[in-house]
Formats: structure tokens, sequence, C-alpha cells
């Protein structure tokens, strides 16, 4: 069986405070309390801008050992450059700080817009500029141009340690190239997961395992796109299939992302139940 972790998108959610956040408690302790009843959380904030590496830092900090953060990169590389020249980007992302999180970095999530179709030359390119390691996203990092020249970290805390990727695709014509093999082609040749995202029939709906040690899915909301729920018929259901994705012996990451009536926590942690996914590990409780 492969690891299963379920979490949120993000932490930082006005709506949560004084419903899933206790009232009173501290923005700069929300980190801390979500990351003790949920074993992993996509980082946004990566996709709006680049952060620092003192950031990545006090973020690991916040967080138990053998949690595990997903992090999401850049709209710049994804929506502004659509894939094509993004070699220096990709630097300054990696040497933004992302290594900082060592031990606690798990994937990284890849979303492409809604208005970028199928291109396998396109994809190709772009997966062989991925690091694999810790080490390759050092080298990479190395060729950052002048944004992140004072604020930089290019020493990777753990060089052997894989680097996963995942890619969210919302464009038609990403389902008719997975029907035919074309997509899916590309990402098994580069060992990169496609994410099977929920989002109420607006995108596509992707399920296939292209890479041999992951499976990642996003649940954007079953009937309404971000806002709603999944009651317990729609829980039991991922259960199910993330269950069969794990005996694969692929690690297999969830997140909820739907956030805008303060589902996501309730569902991740109901989601978690279900799959028997304790957290903290009683060997892993420490602060």
């Amino acid at each position: 069986m492969g690891v299963l972790r379920v979490g949120i998108s993000g932490w930082r959610y006005p709506p949560w405070r004084g419903t899933f956040y206790p009232p009173g408690l501290p923005q700069r302790d929300e980190l801390g309390y979500a990351a003790a009843r949920l074993a992993t959380i996509e980082i946004n904030g990566t996709f709006y801008a680049l952060q620092r590496p003192e950031y990545f830092t006090q973020w690991a900090g916040q967080t138990p050992t053998g949690f595990v953060f997903a992090v999401k990169g850049p709209r710049f590389v994804t929506h502004l450059k659509k894939l094509a020249g993004v070699e220096t980007a990709l630097a300054n992302f990696f040497a933004s700080g992302v290594l900082a999180l060592g031990e606690r970095l798990g994937p990284v999530l890849w979303q492409l817009p809604p208005m970028l179709g199928f291109d396998a030359g396109r994809l190709d390119a772009f997966f062989a500029l991925l690091p694999r390691t810790h080490a390759d996203a050092a080298t990479l990092a190395a060729g950052h141009d002048d944004r992140v020249e004072h604020r930089s970290l290019l020493v990777p805390a753990i060089p052997g340690r894989p680097v996963r990727h995942a890619l969210e695709v919302r464009h038609a014509s990403f389902g008719e190239a997975a029907r035919d093999g074309r997509l899916l082609a590309v990402l098994q040749r580069h060992e990169v997961a496609l994410v099977t995202a929920d989002t109420a029939g607006k995108w596509p709906w992707l399920e296939h395992l292209t890479s041999p040690h992951l499976a990642y899915a996003r649940l954007h909301g079953d009937a309404e796109l971000y806002v709603s729920g999944y009651d317990d018929a729609a829980l039991d259901a991922w259960a199910e299939r993330v269950r069969g994705w794990a005996a694969t012996g692929r690690d297999v990451f969830v997140y909820f992302d739907n956030d805008a009536k303060v589902r996501a926590p309730v569902d991740a942690i109901g989601l978690a139940r279900r799959l028997g996914v304790q957290w903290p590990p009683p060997a892993l409780d420490d602060p």
C-alpha cells in the first residue's frame, strides 16, 4: 500500500475563523492548528507570487514531523508563459525557498489554465526541465535572475530526496488526448501524475494513473464549483477510489478545495477518517 494523505488547499480563509478555527485563535497559529489535524496542505501562495526562504522555513517549523506540503507552481509559468521559455522562471521558483521545506516538501502541482489546449511537444519540453531530486532543484535554482538575487536558497537539505510532479488540466482537448493515449504517453514518459479533479462537471474528469510513484486528486466540489460539500455517500465513494489507488503502491495525495462554505477541512477530516488515516501518528506528534 502507498501512503495516504488527505488535506486542504491553503489554510488562510477568513470564513474558517470561528468555525474550523476556534474563536480568537491568532492568525499566526492557523497553520499549526490545521497541520495538527491533517497530514498535508497545498501551499497556494506560490501560485501568485515568488515567496521568500524565511516563509518556507517558518511554515516547516509550524508543522509536525511527518507532515508534507504540496507546492503549487507559479502561474507565471503555467498561465502567462504557457510552459514555454520558462527556464529562468523555474529557476526563480526553486530558488525562492522551496527547498527550505526539506523533508516536508511533497509534490509540486502544475495547474494549467482553461484556455491552454493539449500540445504534446509543449508538455514534453516542459517536463524535461523539471527537477527530479532536491539536488536537481538546487542546480536548476542556480540559474535564477536578479528577482531573487538577495533572497535565494540554493543548498538542498536532502540532495537525493525525490521531487514529484503533478499536472492539473482544464481544456477539453486534454480529455480527447487522454482517450487516445497521447496525453498519457507524455505523462508516463516523464513520470508525472495526472490530477483527478472533481470540478462539478466544468472541466474534464480524468482518472488515470500516469506516475509509478504518485496519485493526486483535487476536490473542488461535486455539485457547485468551489462551494458544495461532499455528503457521506460521496466521501464513501472517494474513500473506495483512493484505497484502490493506494493498493497499486502509489502514494496518494487528496486535497479539498471547496472552501467557499467552510466545507474543505470538514470533508478532508471526514475522508481521512474513512481511510483510517491517523494524524498525527502517536510517534510523530511533536509540535
